[in-house]
């Protein structure tokens, strides 16, 4: 996401963008990193709901993701869909659930790591269907593939940009998926709620940011030059193609969206005492 705005954005601004990749701690080494940038040293970030609404309930941070980022603008959302491998012996929903429910233990879902999105909607999963189940997390998406292919882990709740390849291509059954509506690039995946599961609804988002000092003309005009970016015709098709819904939000409507999502996950994380230890 951030290579394929750095792209786009470089030719509107007329000046060369790079990506420093800064992965590590829930992703907020990127955040920490440029929160606390100089507003003039234009130091952008390209970051999730997990780094900026998640992390901060889970982890001790040396910044406030909500007061020193300000929102350059909204890029996409994208659901996550509850994948098995192909051959595991369930062909719906409902088959699966009668199975999480009949094993006193629950099954095993796996992450792409501790406090990350696919954890969160694991719990958010849990919680809605009354269920208990094993998180096994791992260092990214491609290892908890390889383990649900392997019969090591059940199941997984992962975004469709990391699951959709392997759902196409077979591998992956799709089971639901738990956004309000179903998925433009998956169309006959139910959503949970349309299976009767209410409560779990969960999906990623991702938006670019700047240190919350920065001066508003500047501010401005990397929001034009990234809304632009936003709608050239090749970033829709590739954020399309990801099973994402293109953002349409302004940058207040999103900070409004942001602070909700915020308190959600906080009441969550709370609520089933989720630690990272």
């Amino acid at each position: 996401m951030a290579r394929l705005f750095a792209e786009k954005m470089t030719a509107l601004l007329g000046q060369p963008i790079i990506v420093d990749n800064r992965p590590g701690a829930a992703n907020t080494i990127a955040a920490d990193l440029t929160a606390k940038a100089q507003p003039d040293d234009y130091t952008l970030l390209m970051a999730t709901n997990s780094p900026q609404v998640i992390a901060p309930h889970l982890i001790k941070l040396n910044f406030d993701p909500l007061k020193q980022l300000t929102p350059v603008g909204m890029v996409v959302v994208v659901p996550h869909v509850l994948l098995v491998r192909s051959d595991y012996p369930v062909k719906n929903f409902k088959e699966l659930l009668a199975i999480i429910k009949a094993r006193p233990d629950g099954l095993s879902y796996a992450s792409s790591g501790m406090g990350s999105v696919q954890h969160i909607a694991g719990e958010l999963f849990m919680a809605a269907t009354d269920t208990r189940m094993s998180h096994i997390p791992y260092k990214g998406s491609a290892q908890a593939h390889q383990d649900i292919l392997a019969g090591q882990v059940e199941m997984m709740l992962d975004i469709t940009s990391s699951g959709i390849s392997l759902i196409k291509s077979g591998k992956f059954r799709a089971l639901a998926v738990t956004t309000p509506k179903r998925a433009a690039e998956m169309p006959d995946v139910p959503t949970l709620a349309e299976l009767g599961v209410k409560g779990a609804e969960m999906s990623t988002w991702y938006a670019m940011y700047a240190p919350a000092e920065t001066p508003p003309a500047v501010l401005d005009r990397l929001s034009l030059e990234f809304n632009k970016a936003l709608r050239l015709p090749e970033v829709l098709t590739r954020l399309k193609g990801l099973g994402g819904e293109p953002s349409t939000l302004t940058r207040e409507q999103f900070v409004q969206l942001q602070a909700a999502d915020n308190a959600r996950f906080a009441a969550l994380i709370k609520e089933r005492n989720i630690k990272l230890d």
